[in-house]
């Protein structure tokens, strides 16, 4: 009994706040972001609109997901998930999908937000080891990202994929801190969840395991490795299997369906999407441009895009971000910790700017891969923390980065509740 006790407060000590500082951080965007998202719920009806099955902002899909998961190819195991979201939201609003119901969830889009700001938060504090003031700035510097101002109030995979990847990160982490293994049980759960909310993630999962200790050295760890992965594969495959009643054939044709919808899309140059989609619409939002849309049942309403950027600051912004980035990269290029972050951030590169998956709507995917970016720059940091002058010259231009996102992320929210004011009211 004492072990299980054991384990359930390490679990809540790994989630949730568990010192001072990590509750004021906590608390911090909880509030902002409460604010945000509670105005928006209360005043407009675009966080959930019944007739609005997708794409009422961003091509995030919010009635869709809530209703059903999403599609089974691409969010394998979602459905059981947002039922539950479903569910509770409609008992705090007494059954009725109104301002109550929209509050409720961007409430528990806020709470998940928050939780993932404290990993990254937890994550340069305890495994990189970074003063307090420059754990802070970087904590800042990300709480503005686009990606997790408009998550704070989305109900979407992105929401909670994010939180999962920056928890699952930082977990292995430890784990690999300690030069321990990542227990089965883990592993499979860490699976189900990242996997099931977004198939892509799920190979994600398996990448710390490449880090552990003598792991190519010795048969017998190696073994044991191959079985825990096995163990996370089976259970994440019958799982699937039975959400779908074993007709693994939908899986092929709805996956090749999907890759022909979102992959060919040529009205944008290629290079432009992937500096202003992939790995800038997620941190710096660009400008915006609306749509008319349907719901394909005689409902017309209109949508909300990102547009690319339209001039020449916000391209040397992003080019200045991936340069630190990669220099924390080639820096570090020994760290295993690091080794892991680029990894896992290949696969997304691979799957949305080389097989160009969703290229063209490729900023919402920063719910799979955003928290890389402070995580990078705080190891960036760490490799110069015995060199003053090279981290007053970090901390400046991080400065300088911090003041300009910001800046222009509350200019285009303005231009977001312009949108709103005249069209979901």
């Amino acid at each position: 009994m004492s072990f299980i006790k054991t384990k359930i407060i390490s679990f809540f000590k790994l989630v949730f706040p568990s010192t001072y500082t990590e509750a004021a951080v906590f608390l911090f965007f909880l509030t902002c972001y409460g604010i945000l998202g509670s105005y928006i719920a209360l005043h407009y009806r675009i966080i959930f609109d019944s007739r609005i099955p997708w794409d009422a902002y961003f091509s995030f899909d919010n009635k869709s997901i809530l209703m059903t998961g999403g599609s089974f190819e691409r969010h394998p195991l979602s459905y059981y998930f947002f039922n539950w979201v479903r569910e509770f939201s409609l008992f705090i609003s007494g059954g009725k999908m109104d301002a109550s119901f929209r509050l409720t969830l961007a409430w528990l889009s806020n709470m998940i937000i928050s939780l993932n700001i404290i990993q990254v938060f937890k994550y340069l504090k305890n495994i990189i080891r970074l003063p307090l003031w420059l754990s802070v700035l970087i904590i800042l510097f990300f709480g503005v990202f686009s990606t997790n101002i408009v998550l704070s109030f989305t109900p979407e995979n992105f929401t909670y994929t994010l939180f999962l990847l920056s928890l699952y990160n930082h977990y292995a982490a430890i784990k690999l801190r300690k030069e321990e293994k990542t227990p089965a049980p883990a592993l499979s759960l860490a699976g189900i969840t990242i996997g099931g909310l977004t198939i892509t993630n799920f190979v994600k999962v398996f990448i710390p395991l490449l880090f552990e200790k003598d792991l190519f050295r010795s048969w017998k760890k190696f073994g044991n490795a191959a079985l825990r992965v096995t163990v996370a594969v089976i259970c994440f495959v019958l799982l699937y299997l039975n959400r779908i009643d074993f007709k693994y054939q939908n899986i092929f044709s709805k996956t090749n369906q999907q890759y022909e919808k979102f992959s060919n899309v040529e009205s944008m140059p290629a290079w432009d999407m992937i500096l202003s989609f992939f790995f800038g619409g997620n941190i710096l939002f660009p400008g915006f441009i609306m749509s008319d849309k349907h719901n394909m049942k005689g409902f017309n309403f209109k949508g909300l895009y990102m547009d690319l950027y339209s001039s020449a600051v916000p391209y040397f912004f992003i080019t200045i971000l991936l340069i630190l980035i990669s220099w924390s990269y080639f820096k570090n290029f020994r760290n295993k910790w690091v080794q892991i972050i680029i990894i896992s951030f290949a696969v997304d590169i691979i799957i949305h700017c080389v097989m160009r998956f969703g290229l063209h709507t490729s900023y919402i995917y920063g719910g799979h891969f955003v928290f890389v970016y402070p995580i990078l720059l705080g190891w960036l940091f760490y490799a110069y923390r015995s060199s003053p002058k090279i981290m007053s010259f970090l901390t400046w231009t991080l400065v300088i980065l911090f003041t300009y996102l910001l800046a222009n992320n509350i200019f285009r929210m303005t231009e977001f509740f312009w949108f709103m004011e005249n069209y979901y009211q």
